[in-house]
């Protein structure tokens, strides 16, 4: 590959030549760089494959990911992590690997990622170092530069793979098994409260969209989330709503808290939140706890039951109550936490299933009915014909 400095002349040259080319559609871009290679290079000791090789470059510089451009085509790699200029890892097939691949210089991936994120309409520098941005297809770029970022500036892009697993699947690939398939369909069907949590990269995003198939399709669902990544299936009366970050300006924000109160007033029957992780879990409990069961979400920890103290830990910054009954709430609220693991080989699987169990102590009692064995296989905790499923009230709609 050509150095940046080269490209940019080149694109400089082709610009000129063909003004205005810089807003062009994509298709039309990629023929006019085609265009451009062939006729500069005519004559020249560059092969098909090396001018093939140019225009790729030159596109990749212009309005794609510069060097990065093949990885972000490849199907295989799930996600693209950038420390620095010389450091750059890659998530394929569940298994992370460092790349022989470096920018030029801390000012070649400065530019990258200034221009990916002002094509989005989006501000990053020195006052605003950390910024989001979430394209067409699903993909999420995330990137911090310096003073934030000391060591210089730094990206990750986890690509949107198109992927949606169903229960089939995950059953298939080894990530439930066939007895807990049915026991979590039976629990979405009845409209138990489950909140599925995990480590990064567990999964949990992809299994609540495996999860969402067992939902009937005559259920109004309202999905709310930081940045949009949820693919319910089998949904058609399905409404997104997505959270906002304020402008420049600091005006223009739009909570998940402002979007779940508003989602209490339009009519759901199930409310499925993201990810939650901060003052909106005491709205999602709430939400939970007055009238709309069925309802789902997901959360970073290790354990089922550090996902509950830490949800504990976040209600508690929103309201004011004792201990003690900040955990009464949690188990009332919450029916089912599912957890999830990454194995070192890059499988992401079921590690448990668990039920909280309502108590005075202030302290979280935790039923466990599915468990992983020494042997990795997930196996059903309960003796037969135990029951597994909580008693329910039929549900009081708030609107």
């Amino acid at each position: 590959m050509s150095s940046y400095n080269e490209r940019l002349q080149q694109i400089e040259e082709l610009l000129a030549l063909k003004p205005g080319l810089n807003e062009a559609p994509e298709q039309l871009l990629r023929a006019e760089i085609t265009r451009y290679v062939a006729a500069r290079y005519e004559g020249s000791r560059l092969g098909l494959r090396e001018k093939s090789q140019l225009s790729f470059d030159l596109y990749a510089t212009m309005r794609g990911f510069d060097i990065l451009q093949e990885l972000v085509e490849d199907p295989e790699i799930s996600e693209i992590m950038v420390n620095g200029p010389e450091r750059i890892f890659i998530e394929k097939n569940g298994r992370l690997e460092r790349l022989p691949l470096a920018f030029d210089s801390k000012d070649h991936l400065l530019r990258v990622i200034r221009r990916c994120f002002g094509q989005g309409n989006r501000v990053i520098n020195e006052e605003r170092p950390i910024a989001s941005l979430r394209f067409p297809d699903g993909s999420r770029l995330q990137a911090v530069l310096p003073p934030a970022s000391p060591d210089g500036p730094a990206l990750s892009l986890r690509r949107f793979t198109g992927f949606t697993p169903n229960l089939d699947e995950l059953v298939r690939r080894h990530s439930l098994s066939p007895e807990s398939r049915v026991f979590l369909e039976k629990a979405v069907r009845q409209k138990e409260n489950i909140f599925i949590s995990g480590g990064t990269g567990s999964g949990k995003t992809t299994f609540l969209n495996a999860l969402s198939g067992a939902i009937p399709p005559s259920e109004r669902i309202l999905t709310i989330e930081d940045t949009a990544e949820l693919n319910l299936q089998n949904s058609p009366n399905l409404l997104r709503l997505e959270a906002r970050a304020p402008g420049p300006d600091g005006n223009g924000e739009v909570s998940l808290i402002d979007l779940i109160r508003a989602a209490l007033r339009l009519r759901p029957d199930r409310i499925i939140v993201g990810e939650v992780r901060g003052e909106e879990a005491y709205s999602m409990i709430e939400a939970m706890h007055s009238g709309h069961p069925g309802s789902m979400s997901t959360g970073h920890a290790d354990s089922p039951e550090d996902m509950l103290e830490r949800l504990a830990l976040l209600l508690l910054m929103s309201v004011h109550l004792p201990w003690e009954a900040v955990t009464r709430l949690l188990s009332s609220a919450l029916n089912l936490i599912v957890q999830l693991e990454r194995t070192e080989s890059g499988l992401r699987r079921v590690a448990s299933i668990v039920r909280p169990q309502k108590s005075d102590d202030g302290c979280f009692h935790l039923l466990t009915l599915f468990r992983r064995n020494a042997a990795g296989e997930l196996l059903c905790c309960r003796k037969p014909g135990e029951g597994v499923f909580s008693e329910r009230k039929e549900p009081k709609h708030v609107f």
